[in-house]
């Protein structure tokens, strides 16, 4: 995805020879797009990549819902034998005993506790379905840098337990924009995507004023329409992390 970084200033002046390359270059690139031309014979071939790609997506994200059920299943059989080993094994037992003490620390179990929620989403298409004046598309969506700037901000202002969506967010996670959806831990968003972090809200909401990522995509909320909200609570919840 495209950053929101602008460049401007006048350009240098180039040597002849610099400008006889631009000359080769721009023909060569010509009669790639004849070629280009000849063998799809005149049609667009970039919706039909899109086409597959949005099925490619789609496809995968069945494949993964099918093998995390599976997975879960799996786990619920191991915890009832490993339950069952316990009660005749005092080995197992204690096995279970030192896992369980460090399933806190691992983000395995649901926390509740005060925090902040910070929520980002695109900018909404005009009543005519057109982008706002002088924006292009690239302006008008949630990047992979303005969610972690967010992350980024509670870990700094010392976040306990973190959330995205309705998944925990380990030292292992890695939430990615692809287009306009977000891909986390295997599964697809849309927006809006909603952060929560348990903490001291005040040193929260500090960190995430102070972070420049931050201020740059309220800026661009604030010409663009883009959406950043975060609300702050008595009782944030944070789900345990289930992935393997």
């Amino acid at each position: 995805m495209g950053g929101r970084k602008r460049v401007s200033g006048k350009r240098p002046s180039r040597p002849t020879f610099w400008r006889i390359l631009v000359l080769v270059v721009c023909l060569v690139a010509g009669l790639l797009i004849s070629t280009t031309r000849e063998v799809s014979h005149g049609l667009e071939l970039r919706a039909g990549d899109s086409t597959r790609l949005s099925d490619l997506v789609r496809n995968a994200q069945k494949k993964v819902d099918e093998v995390a059920a599976t997975r879960d299943d799996l786990s619920a059989q191991v915890e009832t034998v490993q339950k069952q080993a316990a009660a005749s094994d005092s080995g197992v037992a204690q096995a279970l005993e030192q896992t369980d003490a460090l399933a806190d620390d691992a983000g395995l179990t649901p926390v509740t506790g005060p925090g902040v929620t910070v929520t980002l989403t695109d900018a909404p298409r005009g009543v005519d379905g057109k982008y706002p004046v002088d924006a292009t598309p690239d302006d008008l969506v949630v990047h992979q840098q303005d969610v972690q700037s967010v992350l980024n901000a509670l870990w700094a202002g010392g976040a306990e337990a973190m959330s995205m969506q309705d998944q925990r967010i380990v030292n292992t996670s890695a939430p990615r924009c692809i287009g306009n959806t977000l891909l986390l831990h295997g599964r697809t968003y849309s927006p809006p995507y909603v952060v929560s972090a348990i903490g001291d809200p005040a040193r929260l909401e500090a960190t995430l004023a102070n972070e420049p990522g931050i201020r740059v995509f309220k800026q661009y909320a604030t010409r663009f329409g883009l959406g950043y909200s975060q609300a702050t609570s008595p009782d944030v919840s944070i789900p345990g992390y289930t992935g393997g």
